[in-house]
């Protein structure tokens, strides 16, 4: 009887897993070995150029006095742009989820108008804030005007990034809903009950009951939000281009060196080095990740 499952005998079960894991094999770990290969070597772009075994170089290339400024810059932002839309991303949609939770009318449409942002591609979001930051006539021109001031927006370094953050958040704010908002449909209606019956208030119910409660889709979305932040760059793109120091970011940088667009750093396009910038990044945002885990794993415990 050991070798039966419900499912059927142990070796339809192994076989279904080595099924499913040949796909992450052939899709996932193979193109990730590939880029630590190609990390260290100097292939580039161009066709018929001879490929050579450089080893560390390119990673003691990026943390070279050539390149130090730019890519302390880049990390800096990335750090910037991640923490700022992490935090205002899940508070807002902690806030929102716990709304639309409530028994009022209209809320699927509501739900909707939410996550509409979340199916638009990125070069329509990047389109649509574009024409409502326009320096020129846009509602955000109209606005500024009224305190007699003027902005160039997405072209104004001071204000550039925390616009773009102000995007992403609203762009990203949809799927944090859904998973809040799942979170709390599966809390007891009976625990506001009884704690409505012993007098607390709203707060009180949201800090004691709806927060510890959604410990699990909070460590959800803080990681999808963190993972996906520290490696976002295709609105920064889109909204402020390739070059502008402002916005600048790790993963903008690899996309720049090994594509086109920019050479970050003032180094030669080189996909060798855009691929040690992947490696880096990688074990970023897997340090980052891990400690963010272990630090909400631990709170959750405790609460």
């Amino acid at each position: 009887m050991s070798d039966y499952f419900v499912f059927g005998r142990r070796s339809t079960v192994r076989a279904s897993f080595l099924v499913g894991l040949l796909p992450v094999i052939a899709f996932a770990l193979l193109p990730a070995v590939a880029v630590l290969v190609i990390s260290l070597t100097d292939v580039r772009a161009l066709p018929y150029l001879p490929v050579h075994w450089v080893g560390i170089e390119n990673y003691q290339s990026f943390f070279s006095a050539a390149h130090l400024g730019y890519n302390v810059n880049a990390l800096k932002n990335t750090f910037i742009f991640a923490f700022l839309v992490t935090v205002l991303q899940n508070v807002l949609a902690l806030l929102i989820a716990v709304l639309l939770n409530q028994r009022l009318r209209g809320t699927t449409f509501y739900r909707s108008v939410v996550f509409l942002p979340t199916i638009l591609g990125v070069t329509v979001i990047g389109l649509i804030w574009s024409l409502m930051f326009n320096p020129t006539a846009s509602p955000g021109a109209a606005i500024w005007r009224w305190f007699g001031a003027s902005s160039a927006f997405f072209g104004d370094p001071n204000i550039t990034l925390y616009l773009v953050i102000f995007v992403q958040v609203w762009a990203g704010i949809g799927v944090a809903v859904v998973i809040y908002l799942a979170g709390l449909q599966a809390i007891p209606a009976e625990l506001y009950e009884v704690a409505s019956i012993d007098g607390a208030n709203s707060w009180q119910k949201l800090r004691r009951i709806t927060y510890p409660l959604l410990g699990p889709s909070v460590t959800a979305n803080m990681l999808l939000c963190i993972v996906g932040s520290l490696q976002s760059y295709q609105l920064i793109y889109v909204l402020t281009g390739p070059n502008n120091d402002a916005t600048q970011v790790l993963s903008l940088a690899i996309f720049t060196q090994g594509f086109g667009g920019s050479a970050s750093g003032g180094a030669a396009q080189s996909q060798g080095y855009a691929a040690a910038i992947s490696i880096i990044q990688f074990i970023m945002v897997g340090v980052v990740s891990l400690i963010v885990l272990a630090y909400l794993r631990r709170r959750q415990a405790d609460l």
